[in-house]
Order: structure tokens, then C-alpha cells, then sequence
């Protein structure tokens, strides 16, 4: 029985999937984009969100705390902080991450996604001023005539 272990066991041993899952890490962080399956990518988003959450803070422990998650890597935690000192996630209070379906894989049909960092700025969608009857109408008139 497996009492006390979260998350997803990936079809392997408790220590390949730990290894797995810090290699992931690494990828993202190293190219800003990586493609895997579906399952490892959503395993590993709470892993990402939190050394980021950690870079937030800037403090020793939090960087001692990112370098033993990232396996004494101690360049890569530089960078991580060096970005995150010049604002990259500062308007953000979580979801550093996207995760964009591909489909799936031809071999074993696994479901195949790109996770990525979400670096660029959201901004939402800015709503017409116009009430949507008027929407309708305009958008009504701007097709053009069906062939017969």
C-alpha cells in the first residue's frame, strides 16, 4: 500500500520518478520550454510554482532551498533569481506555468503537451462598449452574401 505518497507514481520507482521529475524541472528552467507527457507535466507544475515562489522571497534559506530541489545546481538557481530580482513574476501571485495540448503521441498514443514558462504579461480581453444586440447586428452585416 502506498500510504503516505503523493502525487503520481509515472510507471516507476518512488526514486526514478523523483529523478524524473528534477530533470523536468531543470529542462523548464533551462529552455523555458519543454515537450512531455501530459502527466509529468502536471506533476511537476507544483515543483516549478514553488522554486519560483521561492526566488520571490530572495533570502538564503530560500536559495538554499531551490538549490538542493534543483540538485546543486548552482548556476541555474542564479539565473532563477538574477530573473525574478528584475520583475519577472512580480504581478503574478501564482500560475508561472502554461500547458499547451499537442495531441497525442503516434508510437503509444500518449497525450502529448509543451509546458512552458509564462513569461509575457496577461492581460485581459477588453470588452466592446457597445451592448451585444449592436455586436450582432454589425457582425450580421459585415459577412458577405452566400453563393446560391
Amino acid at each position: 500500500m502506498r500510504h503516505n505518497y503523493k502525487g503520481r507514481k509515472l510507471g516507476t520507482d518512488f526514486a526514478h520518478t523523483k529523478a524524473m521529475k528534477r530533470s523536468l524541472v531543470q529542462a523548464l528552467f533551462l529552455n523555458d520550454r519543454i515537450k512531455t507527457i501530459e502527466s509529468r507535466a502536471k506533476e511537476i507544475r507544483p515543483d516549478v510554482d514553488k522554486i519560483i515562489t521561492w526566488a520571490k522571497k530572495g533570502d538564503l534559506h530560500s536559495r538554499r532551498l531551490a538549490i538542493a530541489a534543483l540538485g546543486n545546481d548552482k548556476e541555474l538557481v542564479r539565473e532563477i533569481f538574477e530573473k525574478v530580482e528584475q520583475g519577472m513574476f512580480a504581478d503574478r501571485q501564482g500560475g508561472y506555468t502554461r500547458i499547451m495540448k499537442l495531441g497525442n503521441r503516434k508510437g503509444d498514443n500518449a497525450p502529448m503537451v509543451i509546458m512552458e514558462l509564462d513569461i509575457g504579461r496577461c492581460q485581459r480581453r477588453r470588452r466592446s462598449r457597445l451592448p451585444r444586440r449592436l455586436l450582432r447586428r454589425r457582425s450580421r452585416l459585415s459577412r458577405s452574401p452566400r453563393p446560391r
